[in-house]
């Protein structure tokens, strides 16, 4: 399949590759991610709507290509961290609907315990999100300098977004991480309005993927699961073997920055419409692969079914499940085996406590 946007590349003599292979059962998998994607985060919007979920809650309505591309490329023992808007990739890397839904809505049986909330979801080589902005970045050249000292021979990506690109941080990180030739791949996910500010407006280069200096980049059309795909391929080979590299996925988000956001303020309805008509990653994947024969209607109808079948399932779980007791408010604040009294608290003296994972998984 030759993909429908061409890479731009900087201080790169290559890049990845254009025509790329699609198999069925890679096209059944990729479909039902992205749906499930999109499926989760409605869940997640109508559990806000309800005052179930409390505080922020950043949605990844419209992005979904970038993560599920990113995920197909990615070998087990690859790790990944990222910003804040983060539920689906907390569900892509093996954390159950329900679990996501139960964290999100502060219940005992989420992922952390009903203790993270939306933006501190964690799994297996999936180091969570942050509320701090940009500060992932220099976390995964830890994790990259980590794999490299130990000789591990996996890859560490950091995601961040266009609202986070300009900050110090980010440019002592890609000087470090070029200078070690760290296994690690900054992955900007552009969706052009940082918290409410056009990137024509904030930044006076805007071409994320040329801002590491001696550092390659690659951009990407983030809204193609493919061109996602491939690019994250070339660039995990690339950061393994020489160094640093950097990919900015052009993208989109449908909602506003967060769910108190009506993303209409700074830009018009009709430009939503525009790319949900026109650029929808969901769509335009599943075009392609009635095109090619690789997905038939039926099939379609199946998985849509199922993953609304899968969402309310984890939904009515989560809305079934207990909160946290008082005294998980003081648990597991230290790791491995500590049970004294808490350090550095005035007029209590709180014993430290450790709770057994639930084991949910469904």
């Amino acid at each position: 399949i030759r993909l429908q946007r061409d890479f731009q590349l900087h201080r790169l003599s290559a890049g990845p590759e254009n025509i790329v292979r699609l198999n069925k059962s890679d096209a059944l998998r990729y479909y039902r991610q992205l749906v499930a994607l999109r499926h989760l985060e409605a869940a997640a919007s109508n559990l806000y709507k309800e005052r179930l979920i409390r505080g922020f809650c950043h949605l990844y309505t419209g992005q979904e290509a970038c993560a599920v591309g990113i995920r197909a490329a990615m070998g087990e023992q690859d790790k990944l961290i990222s910003g804040y808007r983060i539920h689906g990739w907390a569900y892509l890397m093996g954390v159950s609907a329900h679990r996501v839904l139960a964290e999100l809505t502060g219940r005992e049986s989420g992922c952390s315990g009903g203790k993270g909330g939306s933006m501190h979801m964690y799994g297996k080589n999936f180091y969570g999100g942050t509320g701090i902005v940009g500060d992932q970045v220099p976390l995964g050249a830890g994790l990259a300098f980590a794999a490299k000292y130990l000789k591990e021979g996996s890859v560490s990506l950091a995601l961040y977004g266009d609202g986070a690109a300009n900050q110090g941080q980010i440019y002592e990180t890609f000087n470090m991480a070029q200078l070690w030739k760290l296994p690690m791949i900054f992955v900007c996910e552009n969706n052009n309005y940082g918290m409410g500010t056009s990137t024509e407006r904030s930044s006076s280069n805007n071409k994320y993927y040329r801002k590491g200096d001696t550092v390659p980049g690659i951009q990407v059309d983030g809204q193609d699961v493919l061109a996602v795909r491939s690019a994250t391929e070339f660039a995990i080979q690339y950061a393994r073997v020489i160094g640093p590299v950097i990919m900015e996925l052009n993208t989109y988000r449908y909602g506003g920055h967060s769910m108190s956001d009506p993303g209409t303020s700074y830009r018009s309805r009709e430009e939503i419409q525009m790319v949900r008509s026109q650029r929808d990653p969901i769509k335009s994947f599943q075009q392609i692969c009635l095109d090619q024969s690789l997905i038939s209607q039926d099939e379609v109808k199946q998985i849509d079914q199922f993953v609304r079948i899968e969402m309310e399932a984890a939904t009515k779980a989560a809305k079934r499940n207990e909160e946290p007791i008082l005294s998980h408010l003081w648990s597991d604040v230290y790791s491995g085996p500590y049970n004294q009294y808490l350090r550095g608290i005035s007029g209590e003296s709180l014993e430290h406590l450790r709770f057994p994972k639930t084991g949910v998984s469904a």
